[in-house]
């Protein structure tokens, strides 16, 4: 969780984000009304359920105080991803499971089991994020920085973007560890063009890409890893960057090096205006973690505070 103080450490620990099924859901605003489908509905239509069997399932559901997806499954005319993606579809909610294997990375969690405890995790810091240092305007760029390798700070970025993404408006996550570059892995693109090729000045076009089935998520990779990381970001082109980004995207997060690299991050962080600091449980040394909160404390930017990663 995200604290709006210098250092404090909680757990991602947080209740579930499935909603419950119900029957035809409308809101009237004036002539217009939208309807969005039951369940039931949703599963007749694209997993073959017969009328016979939602008939069974409502009996079913009704005698045993159940969903009607946790029903399906019981009596087994569905499978539990079928019952998410269903969901899903009824919430207008970006997820693709099965289609996405092998594009995405199993530890993108946020896209591939969006309805797990551990997701809603990723919702509550986003929460805090966007009532917080992201209420700002104009809406600064978020760094991800950590003090060592290991902390799982790309991770907790790709997440976090694939949880940006579920809101209105495009989010974009920049790949700037021009060190040890993980994003392109992560969500399964091309790696050879992103970051760096801007900043020498060689970058072709499409370098910022779209993720396969997120169809708010876009990311700009960190491209060939250069000889000299910490004086290409430190050129105005980056910052210039950086302002165009956010002129054209909701959302910016950016993934960093990590601080034991040297202070790139700290140059980052600033360029954004904002920054989350992130350790890991049992692994992260408190001296590390409170040494980088200083030092990016001397900075003018927003600090949103410390999460500590417990995957």
């Amino acid at each position: 969780m995200i604290v709006n103080k210098p250092l404090e450490a909680t757990g991602p620990h947080l209740h579930d984000a499935q909603t419950e099924d119900h029957p035809h859901a409308s809101a009237g605003q004036g002539d217009s009304t939208v309807f969005d489908p039951a369940i039931g509905d949703i599963l007749r239509r694209t997993k073959g359920l017969t009328p016979s069997q939602v008939e069974q399932v409502l009996a079913y559901q009704q005698e045993h105080e159940l969903k009607f997806g946790e029903a399906a499954v019981q009596l087994g005319f569905a499978k539990a991803e079928d019952v998410m993606w269903a969901l899903a579809q009824q919430f207008h909610y970006p997820y693709a499971p099965g289609e996405s294997q092998g594009l995405v990375a199993d530890e993108l969690v946020a896209a591939n089991q969006p309805f797990s405890d551990d997701v809603e995790s990723f919702r509550d810091i986003r929460a805090q994020l966007v009532l917080g240092v992201l209420a700002a305007e104009p809406r600064p760029a978020l760094a991800i920085v950590s003090p060592n390798i290991g902390d799982g700070k790309s991770f907790i970025a790709a997440n976090l973007a694939v949880a940006f993404s579920q809101l209105p408006g495009r989010t974009l996550i920049v790949d700037a560890d021009l060190r040890t570059p993980r994003l392109h892995d992560v969500f399964a693109t091309e790696g050879t063009k992103g970051l760096s090729s801007i900043l020498m000045g060689r970058a072709e076009a499409a370098v910022v890409v779209p993720v396969p089935h997120l169809p708010n998520l876009y990311l700009l990779p960190a491209g060939t890893v250069p000889p000299n990381p910490t004086e290409l970001i430190q050129r105005t082109a980056f910052a210039m960057l950086l302002r165009e980004f956010q002129s054209k995207f909701d959302y910016v997060l950016v993934d960093t090096p990590a601080a034991a690299h040297g202070s790139d991050a700290r140059i980052i962080a600033t360029r954004c205006g904002a920054s989350l600091v992130v350790g890991r449980q049992n692994r992260s040394r408190v001296p590390d973690l409170q040494k980088l909160v200083r030092l990016l404390s001397k900075d003018p930017l927003k600090m949103a505070g410390v999460l500590v990663n417990e995957f």
